[in-house]
C-alpha cells in the first residue's frame, strides 16, 4: 500500500511580513524603554502615555472619562494613514513615492486657496476637498509621466518637487491669496465658515455616552473612505491588477499587453489624491485660518513609515497609522508625567531604522526557506 506522503507548505511571505512589522515596533518601544530608563525616568510612564492614548483617561476634576487622548491619536492617524495610503500605492506598482509631502502641500494650498477666495455656502469643504484631490493627483501625475515617458528617477523628481510645493504654497500665500491681519502671524484670512470640516466626538458622563469630548473632524470618515478606495481598487479591479503585474515584473506586464507607461503615470496620480486629501484634512479639520508655511509638516515623510509598516496593504497601513498617531498623541502627554518628549521622536526614527531592517531578514528568510524546499526534495 501507498503511503501519502502531504508536502510542508513555504512559511507565507503575508504572515512573515506581519510578524515582521510587529516585531520591529515592539523593538522600537522596547529601546525607547530603555532609554527612558537610563536618563533616570520611570519607563512605566511611557507605556501609560502610550495606552491613554488609545483609551483616554479619567478627568478627576470634571467627574467623567474623556476620550480627548484617543481623539488627538485618531485626528493625528488621518494625515498618516493618507501620506501611509500614497506611498503604498505607489510602492505596489514598483515605485517609491517620497514625494507625498509635496503632493500635501499642494492639496492643501488648494483646499486653501477654495476656502478664503470663495464666499462661503454650505457644503463648501467638498468643492475644497475635491480641488484638493485634483491638485494632489496633478502633482502625482507629473512625477509618473515624467517616470514613464523620460526615464526619470520618481526619487529625484519627487524631492525637487517637494521643494517646489513648499516655496510656491508660500509664494500664493503671501502674495496672491487675502493676506491676514499680520503676516509676522503666518496666517493669511481667515477660511470660509462653510469650509471647515464638522467636529465629531464622545465622552462617558454618569456611565452614559454622549458627544463633544474629543476634536476629532470628519475627516476621519474620508480617511477610512480611501482606505476601502485603495483596497478595492488595488484587489478587485482590472485597473488594480494590471498596476500589480507592472509593479511585480514591468517587461513581463507589457508583453501581456498591458501599457505600463499608463500604468505608471495613473498610480502616481492616485498615490498624489491619497496625499492630496490630507491636506485638505489638516487645514479643514485642524485650523480655522490659512497659513505661509515654514517648513515641511512631515506628513509625508512619516507616511513612508506607515506604509512600510503596513507592508503597503490598506489594512496594515491603517493599523500603522493610528499607532503613529498614538505616538504623537502621548508626545503631548508625557510632558505631564515627566518623560522627555524626545523619546517619541526616537521610537519613530527606531521604527523607521528596524523597517529598513527587515529587507534583510527577508533575504535571510528566504534563503532559510529555499534550502527547506531542498531537503524536502531529496
Amino acid at each position: 500500500m501507498a503511503i501519502e506522503t502531504r508536502k510542508k507548505r513555504p512559511p507565507s511571505l503575508i504572515g512573515s511580513f506581519r510578524a515582521t512589522s510587529v516585531a520591529v515596533v515592539l523593538l522600537g518601544i522596547l529601546v525607547g524603554t530603555v532609554i527612558v530608563a537610563c536618563v533616570g525616568k520611570n519607563p512605566a510612564n511611557l507605556f501609560k502615555a502610550i495606552w491613554q492614548s488609545f483609551v483616554g483617561q479619567y478627568n478627576r476634576g470634571m467627574g467623567r472619562w474623556s476620550f480627548s487622548p484617543l481623539g488627538n491619536t485618531l485626528t493625528y492617524a488621518i494625515p498618516y494613514v493618507l501620506c501611509g495610503l500614497s506611498m503604498g500605492f505607489a510602492n505596489r506598482v514598483g515605485m517609491f513615492n517620497i514625494g507625498a509631502e509635496g503632493q500635501y502641500m499642494m492639496g492643501m494650498l488648494a483646499a486653501h486657496a477654495v476656502a478664503v477666495c470663495v464666499p462661503s455656502f454650505p457644503g463648501q469643504w467638498l468643492l475644497c476637498i475635491a480641488f484638493a484631490i485634483v491638485a494632489g493627483a496633478i502633482w502625482g501625475g507629473i512625477v509618473g509621466v515624467l517616470k514613464a515617458r523620460f526615464k526619470i528617477s520618481e526619487v529625484v523628481a519627487t524631492i525637487m518637487l517637494n521643494y517646489i510645493a513648499l516655496y510656491l504654497y508660500r509664494l500664493v500665500a503671501l502674495y496672491i491669496l487675502p493676506e491676514g491681519i499680520s503676516n509676522k502671524t503666518y496666517q493669511t484670512a481667515p477660511l470660509a465658515t462653510g469650509s471647515l470640516l464638522r467636529g465629531i466626538g464622545i465622552s462617558v458622563r454618569n456611565g452614559v455616552v454622549v458627544l463633544g469630548d474629543f476634536q476629532l473632524n470628519i475627516g476621519f470618515v474620508f480617511m477610512l473612505i480611501a482606505v476601502v478606495a485603495f483596497w478595492f481598487i488595488m484587489e478587485k479591479t482590472r485597473l488594480g491588477f494590471s498596476l500589480r503585474a507592472t509593479g511585480f515584473n514591468k517587461e513581463a506586464a507589457r508583453c501581456s499587453g498591458i501599457n505600463d507607461t499608463s500604468a505608471i503615470s495613473t498610480a502616481m496620480a492616485i498615490s498624489g489624491a491619497f496625499a492630496g486629501l490630507a491636506g485638505a484634512c489638516v487645514l479643514l479639520g485642524s485650523l480655522r485660518f490659512g497659513r505661509i508655511i515654514q517648513s515641511q509638516d512631515n506628513y509625508g515623510f512619516m507616511g513612508i513609515a506607515v506604509a512600510l509598516v503596513g507592508n503597503s496593504k490598506a489594512l496594515g497601513t491603517l493599523i500603522a497609522g493610528i499607532l503613529f498617531g498614538a505616538l504623537r498623541s502621548a508626545y503631548s502627554l508625557m510632558q505631564f508625567m515627566n518623560i522627555p518628549r524626545e523619546v517619541v521622536n526616537i521610537i519613530e526614527g527606531l521604527i523607521v531604522i528596524f523597517i529598513a531592517l527587515r529587507s534583510g531578514l527577508e533575504i535571510v528568510k528566504a534563503y532559510r526557506a529555499k534550502q527547506l524546499l531542498k531537503k524536502e526534495a531529496r
